[in-house]
């Protein structure tokens, strides 16, 4: 995860405004709301130097709020109480209600003809909202209710069984992780999804009033808004993802085919009928998004690599601090720069004993150039060492663009900045394990299916989640999905695209997608499978561009500063460019490519092939 500078999302501020701050001391002076008349005649007046001038300010303005905002939020995060919490929104609400009035003046200059640059930074600045608010104040102040009411009740979600026992989602996610016991996992799923019932009659007023501001903005609808930012028509960019979806479609079938067969094994193939879905509920997550937990019931014989990297640190006495600055290492040894000291003096490694931190790993830049830190509780682990890596991808990208106008201090899509991190995961292999010196013999390639199951277990089955999400929300914004099909449409898509099914019938008084946070949070989803397409992408194009000559899952790109060289040379790019210009500059092309998942995962694809022999695929 990586707190980016620019791209906001206008309903984590929209909530902070509902819920009594607005009374915190506020620098915000917001200006008076033009007409829609008043708009249009006041942009016939105004000229392409006005539109550079108006650019140049607004850089200045929103480089300090960013940097507030930032402050106070580093300052929240590791210092949580009531007073850092108000301080934090209220520099968040300046930072977006600017935000929402730069993006309405920014649209007054749609009908000028401008050179490129300016033309690329207003539309920047226009899709810097998530959630776009109409300009009239009292539908401003309803969906600022809306999106409030939605996140508290998310976040204050609990599962309330007959005998008073309240369960939180954390509680109930341990226990679908580990547990394989099938009416306990349906009790669950069937529990956590009362939380969303409420939630459906305040969306369907969301969506109505969020269009309503993204028209007033040019778009058709927030879907095709929020397709815009790919540069690229937004119907094109639709079209793209099915695509990309169906190269990867048949390894993901042959997972599926496998996967179903061992839970048939497991539950009963009355539960799971050969030919059929899976029942959502049980692929050891609360969402069936990723099935890594189910592991011990899938794996092949054998599957042990004959290492496990979190003894491997425990016997060379790796601590937490030991743990970045290894991963630092991986970078300095491509040719990047080391970071600077006070990445080392300012960041959070460890919790601390005496206060209350968010522990989620996160990637920082708090001043849009060299104040770059991490924020983790690091665990002496080697699913934490590989998140290490991951971090510090983000951080080492915010550094790479500082030289770019604010505007463009984002990484090429949304989906590169979450890539760059996996990516840099990917070369944690075992032969870079040896190379640093944790592992002394890399094990023979006999060991690499179990490998790649547990990863295929995780990225793969995470593909099609990746995409239905948004699939379902475009065609909610567009209409298409009408308030009556909500529920219905919801499980089409994931049927059509998983193959998995509810496991108990469900009816349009139930609210599936707001079961999952990103819905009634408002987070797009297609970045993160845009990042998990092209994770592969850039690793199979950096294996190649360091010489590497064994299998794309075994290569690594460390010591390679010729990858190093090809990678920042996309990094520093931004945003200021479309980012198929950006991907060109490491694989050659200007088309995402996702072969390179069918390459990483060929010796998993021959297993599974193997293994499904007389099994009947599909569903």
């Amino acid at each position: 995860m990586t707190r980016l500078p620019f791209k906001l999302s206008l309903s984590a501020v929209l909530v902070s405004v509902t819920l009594g701050l607005s009374g915190c001391n506020d620098t915000t002076t917001t200006q008076p709301t033009e007409s829609a008349a008043e708009t249009k005649m006041s942009s016939n007046k105004l000229t392409a130097t006005d539109a550079k001038a108006f650019l140049a300010n607004t850089e200045q303005q929103l480089a300090k709020l960013y940097e507030k905002s930032s402050r106070a939020a580093w300052i929240y995060a590791n210092f949580i109480t009531h007073d850092t919490a108000q301080l934090a929104a209220a520099a968040n609400q300046e930072v977006t209600e600017t935000i929402v009035r730069l993006a309405n003046e920014a649209a007054r200059f749609d009908d000028l003809e401008l050179d490129a640059d300016s033309r690329r930074k207003l539309d920047k600045l226009k899709l810097a909202l998530t959630l776009p608010a109409p300009q009239d104040a009292a539908k401003t102040e309803k969906l600022a209710n809306i999106v409030a009411e939605l996140d508290g009740l998310y976040g204050k979600g609990e599962y309330c069984k007959d005998d008073g026992q309240c369960l939180s989602l954390g509680e109930m996610t341990a226990t679908m992780a580990s547990s394989r016991d099938y009416n306990e996992l349906l009790d669950l799923w069937q529990g956590w999804r009362q939380i969303s019932k409420p939630m459906r009659p305040l969306y369907e007023q969301q969506v109505t009033l969020t269009n309503e501001g993204a028209q007033e903005l040019g778009y058709a609808d927030t879907g095709a808004m929020w397709r815009s930012k790919y540069d690229m028509p937004a119907d094109e960019f639709a079209t793209e993802l099915d695509r990309l979806w169906g190269q990867v479609k048949p390894l993901y079938d042959s997972l599926h085919c496998h996967v179903r067969a061992k839970l048939g094994e497991q539950y009963g193939e009355d539960k799971l009928p050969e030919d059929g879905t899976i029942p959502a509920h049980l692929l050891g997550n609360m969402w069936a998004q990723q099935w890594g937990n189910i592991y011990d019931l899938v794996a092949p014989e054998n599957a042990d690599p004959g290492y496990d990297v979190t003894e491997l640190l425990a016997q060379h006495d790796y601590d937490e601090l030991e743990m970045v600055h290894g991963a630092e290492k991986f970078f300095t040894s491509m040719g990047f720069a080391p970071l600077p000291d006070t990445f080392y003096e300012r960041s959070l490694f460890t919790k601390p004993q005496d206060r209350d931190v968010q522990c989620h790993a996160s990637a920082w830049n708090l001043d849009s150039k060299d104040d770059l830190r991490i924020k983790m509780c690091i665990q002496r682990t080697g699913e934490e060492f590989a998140t290490i890596h991951h971090e510090l991808g983000h951080n080492f990208y915010q550094r790479a663009y500082n030289q770019q106008p604010l505007y463009y201090q984002e990484s090429a899509n949304d989906g590169f900045h979450e890539a760059i991190g996996d990516t840099i995961a990917l070369s944690v292999t075992p032969e870079y394990l040896k190379e640093i010196g944790l592992l002394d013999e890399v094990p023979d390639e006999s060991k690499d299916i179990g490998l790649l199951m547990r990863m295929a277990l995780d990225k793969v089955a995470f593909i099609p989640f990746g995409l239905l999400v948004d699939q379902w929300r475009w065609q909610v914004f567009s209409g298409e999905i009408t308030p009556e099909q909500y529920n219905q449409a919801w499980w089409q898509l994931r049927k059509k695209y998983q193959g998995i099914s509810a496991p108990i019938a469900r009816s349009e008084s139930d609210f599936d997608p707001g079961a999952k946070y990103h819905v009634p949070g408002n987070t797009p989803y297609t970045r993160y499978f845009l990042a998990h397409i092209l994770q592969f992408d850039f690793h199979r194009s950096l294996c190649e561009i360091a010489g590497n000559d064994a299998a794309i899952h075994r290569c690594s790109i460390y010591n390679s500063k010729e990858a190093g060289q090809r990678l920042n040379e996309m990094l520093e790019m931004g945003s200021s460019q479309p980012w198929q210009q950006a991907l060109a500059k490491v694989t050659g092309k200007e088309q995402m490519d996702a072969t390179a998942i069918l390459d990483y995962f060929a010796p998993l694809q021959a297993y599974l092939d193997e293994q499904n022999k007389g099994r009947q695929c599909g569903w």
